[in-house]
């Protein structure tokens, strides 16, 4: 019996939130390698065939995996005028059950930094989680001193709720992250960030 593929497809006012394909090896290419000094300090090391064709490959065919399983929902932002990619944005680690709850990760292109296509894109996936997919928790970790994503995060509704010590492998070291978290029926008041 063969499955079909889930198209997802979520528009917003300046983009077109897609799953990747592999006509975008180039430009997703391009763009990690010309930002590799920015995203650095926020990630998890690049593998050292990160950038091949072959990675990349594997990385598309886990996308489609991941959405006809249900397990996770990896987008690339494009932007709607031109076609160009900007970044991308993942609510992974998707749960059904009593926890109905996703994380959230995403980068962008250094060159499309601070000009609201991440809010735009996270308000997008946040709204398909919760009306289209039926979640009620989406979480985020980021590390303490990028204060540009805690504001994101933040400035979308997430609400902070704690600190994780060693919580993931970033740029080669166990870092400890804080926690925030946006809830489909939140009944929180305004929280101080750690």
């Amino acid at each position: 019996m063969l499955r079909s593929r889930r198209k997802v497809r979520i528009e917003t006012g300046r983009m077109v939130l897609r799953l990747p394909v592999h006509a975008d090896f180039h430009a997703w290419t391009d763009l990690r390698a010309e930002s590799r000094d920015f995203l650095t300090p926020w990630e998890p090391g690049w593998s050292r065939d990160h950038l091949t064709r072959r990675s990349f490959t594997n990385r598309v065919y886990w996308a489609q995996r991941s959405v006809t399983g249900g397990t996770a929902l990896p987008l690339f932002l494009e932007r709607s005028g031109d076609g160009a990619l900007l970044g991308a944005i993942t609510l992974d680690n998707i749960r059904r059950g009593p926890s109905m709850s996703g994380v959230l990760g995403y980068w962008i292109g250094e060159r499309y930094k601070r000009q609201g296509y991440m809010r735009e894109a996270i308000e997008g996936v946040v709204q398909h989680a919760f009306h289209r997919m039926d979640l009620s928790r989406i979480e985020a970790a980021c590390l303490p001193e990028n204060t540009p994503s805690r504001r994101l995060l933040e400035s979308c509704g997430f609400k902070y709720e704690g600190v994780a010590q060693s919580y993931l492998q970033i740029n080669g070291r166990w870092r400890t992250h804080v926690l925030y978290a946006s809830l489909r029926l939140d009944r929180r008041g305004r929280t101080e960030a750690g």
